[in-house]
């Protein structure tokens, strides 16, 4: 009768296994898009006149922070974009208005079995709507005009960073009633931040005023760059800097409840994804009025508008801020400006989790693998907290030695409770342990492991890197669960080192304990398992050693 259970449950284990690898096989991965962006050389923006696309004109914010943002009549549709291509950024410009409305990232491919189809960040087709809007609004600038926002014009409509060539500019120009408009973005080799500059140049008899804005839109869809089905999704709304918060979150429920309006000087307005920051950066000497809010059509807006800039008839001005669209590689975030690393959120650890990320990185730049990085770290840390452990160990091992005793106490006192708690103490004080010994120096440590979890988590650095063998992406779950599987081994077995708890349903619970993490572990990133993997694997290790000692210290101290 054994045998045929056994038998049973090996193949109802098996057919399980199979199904959840088919299940990942079909519904595992992210859909690629319908059509790829980046092979196209020319592109139709949508009629923002209509569907669900605003007008261009009803996102430009008044000059006056006390005042609502108008809605202007709807702008002439542009026929074609303006695509720009560097070693690191390819994206496309509309010339109505000059808003960057898709930007693709060529050296984060969407899927890993895909790499000729780069990620999306920007789109402003069907699937979604995410672009970064600049102009030039108040008294006279053209973007605040009820005709609609300035048609600019290009000397080509492609432009590429040639082999050699360290930087690319682009200009679009405009003119109207006397005054010529240069829209210039600046791009570097190797770099994800563009400067967008203004050059007015006010050949009219009158002088100019007006106000540069900068500002990122993004609907409510998803986050396509999340690859976690852990329920522990990453952050994914709008953030800015202040003098008083460093790292301020405007969540789409914040906007929805009547968003914001603050006077900050230099900073950065952001919107969030996993992996991914995209980040408007004003000079920092200048006064700014930010604001985040929400249009007619549903789409969220965070951005500032700068001072008035005014030019004198006859005279010239430049006004510019800078475009981070990119992955959140912190070196790079934390020289374009102070606080804008904190993207890279960590939670509420982030003082534990830095320290973590910078050990994980120089351990990496010697062994050249995430992987192999990852359990080095785990292997230090354990070491770095091997007495704590150690003390934990003991104590389970001490309670271990006592088990038959807290057996015999079991049968002699039954149910009486409070008769059975007094025994359990008294021995306890004779065997000298303590109960709470094996948790305490545990909950020390939750503190790092929980941190440890974030890094592993938030870091762009762990997307499609791979370790070895099957596993080409740490950041992405382990796609035939052999790691979730081991890890739940090594807590089987670790569980059966530790003493059997006295109440039978307790330890009922324990047993399915190492099912339950298994499974919840099926769609954990496979560098997060591999650290709980290796992490089980030194705790049996150093918890084999010190029972088998204190077992045999027992055993000589009876005879």
């Amino acid at each position: 009768m054994d045998i045929k259970r056994t038998i049973l449950i090996v193949a109802l284990a098996i057919v399980s296994y199979v199904m959840v690898l088919k299940w990942n096989q079909d519904y595992g991965q992210a859909a690629l898009p319908t059509q790829n962006a980046a092979s196209s050389t020319t592109a139709s923006l949508p009629d923002t006149s209509l569907g669900n696309n605003a007008s261009a004109t009803a996102d430009v914010p008044s000059a006056n922070p006390d005042a609502s943002t108008p809605t202007l009549a709807p702008a002439a549709v542009s026929k074609e974009l303006i695509r720009v291509k560097t070693d690191v950024l390819e994206l496309a410009i509309d010339p109505n208005g000059g808003d960057i409305v898709q930007l693709m990232l060529p050296k984060y491919p969407r899927r890993q079995d895909h790499p000729d189809i780069p990620f999306q960040l920007f789109d402003n087709g069907s699937e979604r709507t995410y672009l970064a809007q600049s102009g030039l609004t108040g008294v006279n600038g053209p973007d605040a005009r009820s005709s609609g926002r300035p048609l600019y014009a290009a000397d080509q409509k492609s432009f590429q960073l040639a082999d050699g060539q360290d930087q690319l500019v682009v200009d679009l120009k405009f003119s109207e009633n006397g005054v010529n408009y240069i829209k210039r973005f600046a791009f570097k080799r190797g770099e994800y931040d563009l400067v967008v500059s203004y050059l007015i140049d006010n050949q009219s008899p009158q002088a100019w005023s007006g106000n540069l804005f900068a500002q990122l839109k993004r609907d409510d869809s998803s986050d396509p760059s999340s690859s976690t089905a852990t329920g522990t999704a990453t952050y994914l709304g709008a953030a800015l800097w202040t003098s008083a918060e460093p790292y301020k979150k405007v969540s789409m429920k914040d906007i929805d409840k009547g968003g914001l309006k603050e006077s900050v000087q230099g900073g950065w307005v952001a919107w969030l994804q996993h992996y991914f920051v995209t980040a408007w950066i004003p000079p920092s000497g200048e006064n700014n009025n930010v604001q985040a809010r929400k249009d007619s059509q549903g789409n969220y807006i965070i951005g500032f508008t700068g001072p008035a800039l005014n030019v004198p008839a006859g005279g010239k001005a430049e006004t510019s801020a800078t475009l981070y669209a990119g992955p959140k590689i912190q070196a790079e975030l934390k020289e374009l400006s102070p606080g804008l690393e904190l993207t890279i959120d960590y939670g509420i650890l982030w003082f534990i989790a830095q320290p973590i990320f910078w050990l994980l990185q120089h351990i990496h730049s010697l062994l050249g693998n995430w992987g192999w990085s990852i359990i080095v770290l785990t292997m230090l840390i354990k070491g770095l907290f091997f007495p704590l452990s150690a003390a934990s160990y003991k104590s389970m091992a001490r309670m271990r030695a006592v088990a038959p005793k807290l057996a015999a106490l079991k049968e002699q006192f039954g149910d009486d409770r409070q008769k059975m708690s007094q025994a359990m103490m008294e021995l306890y004080k004779k065997e000298k342990i303590n109960p709470l010994g094996g948790c305490l120096p545990i909950l020390v440590q939750m503190p790092v492991f929980l941190s440890l979890y974030w890094v592993l988590l938030e870091s762009v650095e762990m997307r499609q890197a791979p370790w070895m063998f099957y596993i080409t992406d740490l950041s992405i779950k382990d796609p035939f669960f052999i790691l979730p599987i081991i890890m739940g081994a090594t807590m089987f077995i670790q569980q059966q080192l530790n003493p059997t708890p006295p109440d039978p349903m307790q330890a009922k619970v324990m047993k399915l304990m190492p099912i339950i993490f298994t499974f919840f572990f099926l769609w954990f990133p496979a560098g997060l398992v591999l650290y709980w993997v290796v992490n089980n694997c030194l705790s049996i290790a150093q918890q084999w050693y010190i029972t088998r000692s204190i077992e045999s210290a027992a055993k000589k101290a009876a005879a």
